[in-house]
């Protein structure tokens, strides 16, 4: 099929600018709908400056400025500063197009430059997808976070990032927001409990806070609510992340509710989980069909280049991953398995437990509840886990059998007998001191913890009374603070949690111990200060093992992290057995972690409670350990999902087909145009050209504006302009940090590593740094681009002088697709050797607009003798500049490009087309009847991805320097 020729006519292509309404916008997307073709665009006019908005077509008047039509201004600045800067803004406007390879923005922030976290961003972002979509399924601790704030970060650089949704457990919504903010200069709001109390005041009831709020953090939970879904309807996002996206496979829950509804409104989507299947190959194809519904078959059989294309995988010891981390990510000491000897009042207990309720014999034991074979457990997992856990679950069962009118008068009773027997043996253990605990209190004195030393452990229990009898005693044990020792539990409100892990995070922070329960145990990151890790007791599921071990042990952990688990060992034959099966699961999670990264195929249960019921066949000696636990060789021979996973994902390279070595100069190609050596320099000329005296305070005209170039900052007092850009970030940030008072910038990486680092060990209470680091896309930055295009009048153009020997104008080309998007740039100069004769024209393409701002001598400052003369007899130099370069870019660059962008969406086509074809077979298929709707939906997505229109703008007119004018 021919390439669809664009549309090369008074196009509203991004970059464009439009009159609606007498103010003059900068288009940054257009779009075509059924009521007209609808405008994004950002205000350049003093009035609309910080103002966005959209316009119809057919509801206003929108009016092109025609390029060929452009006026030539002369640039009087000093060393043409004004020039300067509005070029410079008018390229960081422009995005980068869709199929470009090389990374832009995302190796730029403050993340290390790993090749196996690049290479999944590339993947990506990959122009054969017709949108970014991928589920991220790194093993716990390689850095998803980071990967998500890179490929946002991109996206955002390639105009497809304004309005995004990010979306995960209240647990860790202030840990993404802290790290999308400070590491890649991406400000979300955080919609979490004080969030939202935020929001209800600021607008009425009836308001959809999701068109107040650009980008948004906030919690599954919260979101899936019915209260959100018709919000959620009306909203379309550039890009939607879903964290934690193992929750989302089963189709009759409201998560996948909410999930459905977010896949189909988004642009990009990112799902991340460590556990991206529950073992069924039709769940794991539900989240398959979120990310490409035309990816799973109409028979619902999962194709193997379709996994993997859209997933990455890798873990500790992939060879992609273990060749980068280095140093940075220290391996993990073998497994501590310390066997308590248990006192001889718990040997009572255990001997009560094992003789009266696991193993009673013919009479059976005493339980009269409709669950005999799974009461008597709980009792033993709850003495497993402490005395006080124990007494919970007798104190509750007691108070149960007591008021259910069900159970006959005389089984109760004799349950209750033993109930209380039971409660009398364990209030002994509660006179003295507790085995385990003892051994706790000194194992945490043998690694160091204790009055004036720094080091930290956390401790893991499942119990609350649990973890409450821990809080309630280690302080005074280890002789400590009661500050020193923090509980967190799921019955913490999201801030209470959020507040928490903050504080276990700083190094002046009291904290030397974290009791807590497995909410810690998913998405939580705990390495900062800790390499210690106890299970108080071991769940009896390998997953909640791995996901507990993985909160210290992850990228960026510096020592080698160990992993103690304390086994109480009573003097009882049976529950000796039991300990010895416990102790086998961690290390059957260490083996796994080692070879596959994955736990969960072990098992195949691929559920915490499904693992739980198959130990306690073990420990009930109706199974045998090796009968629910595979070797780790059998994984990969198998034949199920775990093994078409380990046969795709654990061969080198195969996650993304290809491994990039960091490649800093290659990653900055895109904004490096030559005209700064870097941001700040960029920043600094900005205020100087906006402010008479930017130095000066805000009550004399200025800013507060103060360089410490030696030291690597910069300060300022944020204008209120700027302030609203800043209001979305927590408001105890902004208050702790005083930012809206006085922003505080690191101008060098280092210096933003050495402030981000310093957050932790300083006295503040604050992880948020108080000086935030510079990096392309802080707003800022934005700010000041925003207030350099004012600095030009309505379809103006600027002429200098530079190192060439005819009038020559600089052009920037764009081809966009019908959804707005940029599907190539070129860079070209238009020269006119005889200019009394503009028809002679000269056209040249450059590589990039370094290239060409080289050949004009403007990639170094230039004085400037004054306005340029004779500017009258420049402007008719402009329209067959435009027209000359469109020509050309139609026939040599943009028919290329247009070819090539159609033949992606063809092979889309003819992929939808397959995809219906066997959808005809199974038409009575409610399920697939409810997929074909997607797939048409995908159809028309695809149409709009076709190259549409061309712009040529003038930027710059380009004049030789005469004689006396140069330096």
């Amino acid at each position: 099929m021919p390439a669809t020729k664009p549309d090369v006519h008074g196009s509203f292509a991004p970059g464009s600018v439009v009159v609606v309404r007498d103010e003059e916008w900068l288009v940054r997307a257009a779009e075509e709908t059924a009521d007209g073709t609808l405008v994004h665009v950002q205000g350049l006019g003093e009035l609309v400056r910080d103002t966005t908005a959209s316009f119809y077509t057919r509801l206003d008047r929108v009016v092109v400025s025609d390029p060929a039509h452009a006026r030539v201004v002369a640039d009087a600045s000093p060393r043409y500063r004004t020039a300067r800067l509005w070029l410079e803004s008018t390229l960081r406007k422009t995005a980068v197009p869709l199929g470009e390879r090389s990374l832009s923005a995302a190796t730029r922030g403050l993340a290390d430059a790993l090749s196996y976290q690049q290479s999944a961003v590339r993947k990506a972002l990959d122009p054969a997808n017709l949108r970014p979509r991928i589920l991220l399924a790194d093993a716990v601790g390689l850095g998803k976070t980071l990967e998500i704030g890179m490929i946002l970060s991109e996206l955002v650089r390639r105009g497809r990032g304004d309005r995004i949704l990010v979306v995960t457990p209240r647990h860790v919504l202030e840990q993404m927001q802290h790290e999308l903010w400070t590491r890649f200069a991406l400000p979300f709001v955080r919609l979490d409990t004080a969030g939202i109390q935020r929001v209800r005041q600021k607008l009425p009831a009836t308001r959809n806070p999701f068109t107040y709020y650009r980008r948004a953090i906030i919690s599954i939970d919260t979101l899936k609510s019915d209260r959100y879904v018709a919000s959620l309807r009306r909203q379309r996002w550039d890009a939607v992340v879903i964290d934690e996206s193992h929750n989302l496979s089963n189709a009759a829950t409201l998560n996948n509710r909410l999930a459905r509804l977010l896949a189909r409104n988004a642009e990009a989507l990112i799902l991340a989980s460590a556990t991206p299947h529950n073992g069924k190959a039709e769940s794991f194809a539900e989240l398959v069909r979120l990310l490409d519904p035309a990816a799973v078959p109409p028979s619902g059989v999962l194709d193997r280049e379709e996994v993997r294309r859209l997933v990455v995988r890798r873990h500790r010891h992939s060879p992609e991953v273990a060749n980068a981390v280095g140093a940075d990510w220290a391996e993990r000491q073998e497994p501590n398995n310390v066997l308590v000897p248990a006192t001889p009042a718990e040997n009572a207990v255990a001997d009560e437990l094992e003789h009266t309720w696991l193993w009673p014999g013919e009479g059976g034991s005493p339980y009269s509840g409709p669950r005999a074979a799974f009461f008597p457990w709980t009792l033993a997992k709850a003495f497993l886990s402490s005395p006080a856990a124990l007494q919970e679950t007798i104190d509750g069962r007691i108070d149960r059998v007591g008021r259910d009118e069900k159970v006959p008068s005389q089984r109760a009773e004799v349950e209750l007998r033993a109930l209380r027997h039971l409660r009398q043996l364990n209030e002994r253990t509660m006179q003295e001191p507790s085995a385990k605990y003892t051994r706790l209190v000194a194992y945490l004195k043998e690694i160091g913890v204790g009055p004036g030393s720094s080091t930290r452990a956390v401790v893991f229990a499942e119990r609350l009374e649990t973890l409450r009898w821990l809080h309630r005693s280690l302080p005074k044990d280890l002789g400590l603070p009661a500050n020193a020792v923090e509980l967190m539990h799921g019955g913490l409100t999201d801030a209470e949690q959020q507040d928490v892990v903050e504080r276990f995070k700083q190094e002046q922070a009291a904290v030397r111990v974290l009791v807590t329960g497995d909410v810690a145990s998913e998405g939580v990151n705990l390495h900062a200060q800790c390499h210690q890790l106890v299970h108080y007791d071991i769940p009896w599921s390998l997953i909640r093992i791995e996901q507990r071990n993985g909160r210290i042990d992850r990228y960026g952990q510096k020592h080698p992290p160990r992993v103690t688990a304390l086994l109480l060992d009573p003097a009882s034959e049976g529950f000796a057995g039991d300990v010895r099966v416990l102790a086998k699961l961690i290390e059957k999670e260490n083996e796994a972690h080692t070879a596959l990264g994955d736990v969960a195929s072990l098992m195949g249960q691929y559920d915490v409670k499904g693992e739980e019921n198959e130990i306690r066949s073990v420990l009930a000696r109706t199974k045998q350990l090796d009968d629910v636990i595979r070797p780790v060789a059998e994984v990969a021979a198998g034949n199920d999902l775990a093994a078409l996973f380990a046969q795709i994902f654990e061969s080198a390279g195969q996650t993304t087909g290809e491994t990039v070595a960091p490649d800093s100069t290659m990653e900055a190609g895109d904004s490096g145009s030559g005209l700064y050596d870097d941001e700040i320099s960029y920043l600094e000329e900005a205020l100087r050209e906006a402010f008479v005296d930017p130095t000066a305070p805000p009550t004399r005209g200025g800013i507060g504006w103060r360089r410490e170039e030696a030291f690597g900052t910069a300060e300022l007092v944020p204008p209120t302009d700027l302030v609203q850009r800043l209001d979305v970030l927590p408001q105890s940030y902004l208050a702790d940090r005083k930012v809206t008072e006085r922003l505080v910038l690191a101008t060098t990486m280092a210096r933003g590593r050495e402030r981000l680092a310093a957050a932790l060990r300083d006295r503040s209470g604050t992880t948020w740094p108080d000086a935030h680091y510079l990096s392309p896309l802080h707003p800022v930055l934005d700010w000041a681009a925003d207030r350099a295009l004012a600095a030009l009048g309505r379809n103006e153009v600027f002429a200098v002088r530079g190192a060439v020997e005819t009038p020559t104008v600089l052009l920037l080309g764009t081809l966009t697709n019908k959804r707005g998007q940029v599907v190539s740039t070129a860079w070209l100069t238009a020269q006119f050797p005889a200019p009394k004769d503009p028809s002679f024209v000269l056209v040249t393409p450059h590589e990039s607009v370094r290239t060409a701002l080289q050949e004009l001598g403007w990639t170094t400052p230039r004085a400037n003798p004054g306005p340029v003369p004779s500017i009258d007899s420049l402007e008719p130099l402009i329209a067959p500049a435009v027209h000359q370069a469109a020509a050309y870019l139609e026939k040599n660059v943009f028919e290329a490009a247009s070819r090539d962008a159609q033949q992606r969406v063809e092979t889309w086509r003819r992929k939808l087309d397959a995809w219906d074809e066997g959808a005809d077979v199974l038409i009575r298929r409610s399920d697939v009847q409810a997929s074909r709707a997607r797939i048409d939906e995908e159809r028309e997505l695809a149409e709009s991805m076709a190259p549409s229109r061309q712009l040529v703008r003038p930027l710059l007119v380009v004049v030789p320097d005469t004689e006396g004018e140069n330096e």
